[in-house]
């Protein structure tokens, strides 16, 4: 085989360029094995150079069955490349393999893809290839065993791939369109409001410590009395709070109501918003 050959080969099997091919066999002295360990050596060196970089662009990835649906986060460093054909063979085959692994990323990373490597090993060699940092990010997987899970794509790029993922799950015995309605207008609301809780109990601690500290320091150069910024102080940590959990915001379809008076509409008394997360590529 001659060395042209033997390059056209290792180019075919590895997806690497031209001339890392030729130096690879060149210093393999034309054993191809031997050449093929060398690219994956300096493709993980290559991998671990771009991984200082910031990968803010990229997908996420949803896949459902009838036990369970999860979302996958995949960051890129731009747009273009989160278009990319390899990119997004990757990200559709690592989301199916999420939902098997019910978003155990230890797991996740240990399984064999279609091309008998590993979620790592091909991770690596993507980036290798494809020349940007590649990382793995938010992932969850519901279950639909005791409740009713309801999702939205927003800005699709292809399929089950999307900028912008929500999944919400809720508690009930009742299956019925009213129901399904709601639940998609529902993830609809979540994808456009973003909250960041249930309720108002559900809100972290450190996010509200964190406003306060806002609040505080965009008051304390009023010239106020302490009173007086104490009671603004209440007033905009309040506002916070509702404007932030979803059952104390202005339902999307109709501003006047709030989530929670839409649900006591619904007459299900067993209706419960059970959990949620939304995923949007850049936040």
């Amino acid at each position: 085989m001659s060395d042209i050959q033997k390059i056209k080969k290792l180019r075919l099997s590895t997806g690497a360029g031209f001339k890392d091919c030729s130096a690879a066999i060149e210093e393999a002295a034309g054993d191809l094995e031997k050449a093929v360990e060398i690219l994956r050596v300096k493709g993980i060196s290559k991998a671990s150079k771009k991984m200082s970089r910031d990968a803010n662009e990229g997908v996420v990835a949803l896949t459902n069955n009838k036990d369970k649906i999860s979302v996958i986060e995949v960051n890129c460093e731009t747009d273009f490349v989160a278009k990319n054909d390899n990119f997004i063979s990757f990200v559709k085959e690592l989301s199916d393999i999420n939902n098997h692994c019910n978003s155990d990323l230890d797991k996740i990373k240990s399984q064999i893809m279609k091309n008998d490597k590993t979620v790592n090993e091909t991770l690596v060699d993507i980036i290798a290839k494809i020349g940007e940092k590649i990382t793995i990010g938010r992932l969850k997987t519901f279950s639909n065993s005791n409740n009713i899970n309801f999702n939205y794509l927003h800005t699709v790029v292809k399929d089950n791939l999307s900028k912008l993922a929500v999944v919400v799950s809720l508690e009930t015995k009742v299956t019925s369109d009213k129901i399904s309605s709601f639940g998609k207008q529902l993830s609809m609301h979540i994808a456009a409001s973003n909250p960041i809780s249930i309720d108002i109990e559900g809100i972290n601690k450190e996010i509200l410590e964190k406003e306060e500290q806002l609040v505080f320091e965009e008051l304390k150069n009023s010239g106020k009395p302490d009173s007086i910024i104490k009671k603004i102080s209440e007033g905009k940590i309040n506002k916070f709070k509702e404007e932030n959990s979803l059952l104390n915001q202005p339902w999307v379809m109709e501003p006047k109501k709030k989530v929670k008076d839409i649900i006591k509409e619904l007459n299900i008394p067993d209706l419960k918003v059970k959990e949620f997360c939304r995923y949007k590529i850049g936040e």
